[in-house]
């Protein structure tokens, strides 16, 4: 009787976690038509995630603030996890990922990006002794040919070196992410670090702009999408309150029950959620291969989460509240 009753809260915070997950991954996907629908409008990819994160962050600002409470020895205590978050997570993975479509193909540069599971499992082998098992291995390898489907990537494609290095520094960022959103011991509450890595990171990329790393340039023109036109502040207040705002605060309250490694394997369905974004907004109709890609993702999720051991499930459930999102 004991096992059942523990077991029944343990059930709802996995479920809570992977809804949160999905929500996030959804959010986030939805980002690359409307950021593409600016950019086509003559928005530069800077002044975009610029005006998104720092958006996204002014948002979440009145929620973090009485989550704080006034209790600022609480950021001074956690100076490096927010500066982290915000540079590597926020910062470094946005502008990492800018300046590799410069050089190379979107979709390579996605794939590349995108091996962040992997280097989230590698991580948590070296610097923690967790080391994958057999089964979520063969997760691993299933969502990641399922990715290579879903980007339609069999066919040889151009690269370049400097390219592959941005990706990597992107790759890099989106590990940082999904390592530091899972910090469920930390006594920072989700929506504290979700504004605080916003206002940074997006102070950090303005920053950039201005001294000329990034092109930083915005347009008052009228957005196109397929079969509408809108004014450039709807997708604009869209790119802040839903891609920054609610894809952060879901993202980590998933990550803090889920732990770094499943929710990165989660994530990868931001993938599929962006092809079936841009088939409704821009047109890009996805073909059947990448629609097959989009099941083995799900599956490959699956079979990672078969792979998992029990212990840090119920760690995961008894460290993270469950309660309030928003403190998660």
């Amino acid at each position: 009787m004991t096992t059942m009753t523990h077991d029944t809260p343990v059930r709802n915070h996995l479920r809570a976690g992977l809804l949160f997950a999905l929500l996030s991954a959804s959010s986030f996907g939805l980002s690359g038509p409307l950021a593409r629908g600016l950019m086509n409008a003559g928005w530069s990819p800077a002044a975009v995630v610029t005006v998104r994160v720092l958006l996204g962050g002014l948002v979440l600002l009145p929620i973090a603030l009485y989550q704080l409470r006034g209790n600022w020895n609480l950021l001074r205590r956690n100076v490096s996890l927010l500066l982290g978050y915000g540079l590597l997570a926020v910062a470094g993975a946005q502008l990492a990922y800018f300046n590799a479509v410069a050089h190379m193909d979107v979709g390579v540069a996605l794939l590349v990006e995108y091996t962040a599971p992997v280097a989230v499992i590698v991580w948590l082998w070296l610097r923690h002794q967790q080391r994958p098992g057999r089964v979520t291995v063969l997760g691993a390898l299933i969502a990641v040919v399922g990715l290579i489907l879903v980007l339609d990537l069999i066919s040889g494609v151009d690269t370049s070196w400097i390219g592959i290095a941005w990706s990597l520094g992107a790759m890099v960022g989106a590990s940082a992410y999904f390592i530091l959103s899972a910090r469920g011991d930390t006594e920072v509450p989700g929506s504290v670090l979700a504004t605080s890595g916003l206002l940074i990171g997006g102070l950090a990329i303005l920053a950039a702009g201005l001294v000329g790393v990034v092109p930083m340039r915005t347009a008052a023109a009228e957005v196109s999408f397929q079969g509408f036109t809108t004014q450039w502040w709807v997708p604009v207040l869209t790119l802040g309150v839903v891609t920054a705002s609610l894809s952060y605060m879901t993202g980590i309250a998933g990550a803090r029950r889920l732990g770094s490694r499943l929710a990165s394997f989660v994530a990868l369905t931001e993938v599929l959620a962006a092809i079936v974004f841009a088939w409704a907004l821009l047109g890009q109709t996805p073909r059947p291969i990448q629609l097959l890609g989009g099941a083995l993702i799900l599956i490959g999720v699956v079979v990672v989460k078969l792979g998992e051991p029990a212990e840090t499930t119920t760690a995961t459930a008894e460290t993270a509240p469950v309660s309030d999102p928003a403190a998660a």
